[in-house]
């Protein structure tokens, strides 16, 4: 699995950290917050589906990287799958519920970027099918060096 370079929209947001650890709390809290989402997201962290769940296992406690990654947060109005503190990257993961989302996902992917966020694509299946092959690619992605 080779890493895409279409799936990066933008650069981090100015300020994130060029080095591996602490949470860059300045770009993380200054990210534009729906309240009324709050439930929503603490639903779907504990329903999960397995291809989050898998590559939840990968990246909790710092395990890629040393990064900080968040689960079903909150950005705007919109609920990312997973979001890397330390780098400003969002990961969305890519199943069959998005074939009829195509509008509602490039909206989404519109307005993380305008923010300067990183979104990243990964493919449920490739995470089912090929779960080390994702890693692979997740650590030759530059966004996340």
């Amino acid at each position: 699995m080779e890493y895409d370079k279409s799936s990066i929209n933008s650069p981090p947001l100015e300020g994130c950290p060029s080095g591996r650890g602490g949470r860059n709390s300045k770009a993380y809290l200054s990210l534009p917050y729906n309240p009324k989402l709050r439930y929503r997201a603490q639903e779907l962290r504990k329903a999960g589906n397995l291809s989050e769940v898998l590559l939840w296992n990968q990246l909790k406690n710092r395990k890629f990287r040393g990064f900080d990654f968040d689960r079903q947060k909150v950005i705007g109005d919109f609920i990312v799958d997973f979001f890397c503190t330390n780098r400003n990257v969002v990961l969305e993961i890519d199943g069959s519920t998005h074939n009829d989302k195509v509008e509602y996902d490039a909206l989404r992917d519109s307005f993380l970027s305008g923010l300067g966020l990183i979104v990243i694509h990964i493919q449920a299946k490739d995470i089912l099918n090929n779960l080390d092959g994702v890693m692979e690619m997740l650590k030759s992605c530059p966004a996340l060096e």
